[in-house]
């Protein structure tokens, strides 16, 4: 028996070895609300309201009978295969919460708040002012198993401030810039070509597909080991009021998020050793004919918002409806504990990681 004992314990730690995590793709969805997330469109106020108005048939694609047939509609990846392999939390209906623990609920102190593992009261503007605090990216960065193996990609442009490129050495491709690193892909190239060419319904933030196409592009060629991917175009699509291009951009997140997720499974760099976290900088305003355009500390919900993850190291637990609270600030040190790496010791302000939904 003691063979075969051997043999068992011997399958198991290489099956547990295997489900190590080596790399992290951090992705972020400006301003997409845990309402959104967890029950669709399927407030009947808001979604009736751009019915009588929609010319597109946009709003229509997400019309849904309850509002677990209306998420699968509007994130069917986060409820068909995040839900069976991965976490979701922060569905306040079970009262699973996760909020922002900065005081402003909007954007640069999100994301602060998320890449640095805590908030800090200076970050309290979305100007353009390079971030004192060290994220964990730079962090990452520094680590010798992961320097030069950190890059971001972003249609905001404030985020060469926000990861504070010229100190981190991090690449940021942000905004309206092009891809310039060496040997462009003929992909990259025509980017770059249509870039320039596409109407720009926003000053400071570039078309998503854009920052997911330069994102993967850079990815096959130069298999990065850290990753970070923000989402613009929901917060932007709310604050213009258009509630059906807010969905559709939801939508199409969702289909962006697959898409990585396949290309992570289908390529032998990142296959089964790879993990993505995905959440939001900010929640949005509860009022479903007004406030949902809007956040920041005026607007009740603006601080509530979710976490996802799916891949190597996360414990397959579904929809999570326990009575929990979790922090936008525990996103940093828990992407560093999945490849095994204690970022709590920079600081002792930084929030500890979400244990539980690691194995």
């Amino acid at each position: 028996m003691k063979p075969i004992i051997s043999i068992l314990f011997l399958f198991i730690s290489i099956i547990s070895f295997a489900q190590k995590s080596e790399n992290i793709f951090i992705i972020t969805l400006d301003g997409l609300r845990w309402q959104e997330v967890f029950n669709g469109a399927a407030d009947s106020m808001m979604l009736n309201k751009e019915l009588a108005k929609d010319s597109s048939g946009i709003a229509e694609k997400f019309k849904a009978t309850n509002k677990e047939e209306a998420r699968q509609k509007l994130m069917p990846f986060f409820w068909k295969s995040i839900v069976k392999e991965g976490v979701l939390l922060g569905d306040r209906s079970y009262s699973n919460k996760v909020n922002c623990t900065n005081r402003f609920w909007f954007s640069y102190p999100g994301y602060s708040e998320i890449l640095c593992g805590y908030s800090d009261p200076i970050i309290n503007s979305n100007n353009k002012f390079f971030n004192p605090n060290i994220t964990v990216l730079e962090w990452l960065n520094k680590n010798e198993k992961y320097k030069n193996k950190v890059a971001a990609f972003c249609s905001w442009d404030v985020f060469d401030y926000i990861i504070n490129e010229p100190r981190s050495g991090i690449p940021v491709n942000c905004g309206f810039e092009t891809a310039n690193h060496a040997n462009l892909s003929s992909n990259e190239k025509f980017l770059n070509t249509i870039l320039p060419q596409f109407p720009k319904p926003w000053t400071t933030v570039r078309n998503d597909a854009i920052t997911h196409h330069y994102m993967l592009e850079y990815a096959k060629q130069y298999h990065p080991k850290v990753v970070y991917i923000s989402y613009g175009e929901t917060d932007d699509f709310a604050h213009d009021g258009k509630y059906d291009q807010y969905l559709f951009s939801a939508h199409q997140s969702d289909q962006f998020i697959e898409d990585i997720w396949n290309f992570i499974q289908s390529d032998n760099f990142y296959k089964d050793n790879t993990t993505i976290i995905i959440t939001t900088d900010h929640g949005r305003g509860h009022s479903p004919m007004t406030e949902w355009k809007s956040h920041g500390n005026i607007y009740k919900g603006s601080s509530e918002i979710w976490i996802a993850a799916i891949g190597a190291g996360i414990k397959a637990q579904g929809h999570v409806k326990t009575n929990s609270q979790y922090f936008q600030s525990q996103v940093a040190s828990t992407a560093a504990k999945l490849i095994c790496l204690d970022y709590t010791t920079l600081e002792e302000r930084i929030e500890k990681p979400i244990n539980c939904i690691i194995k």
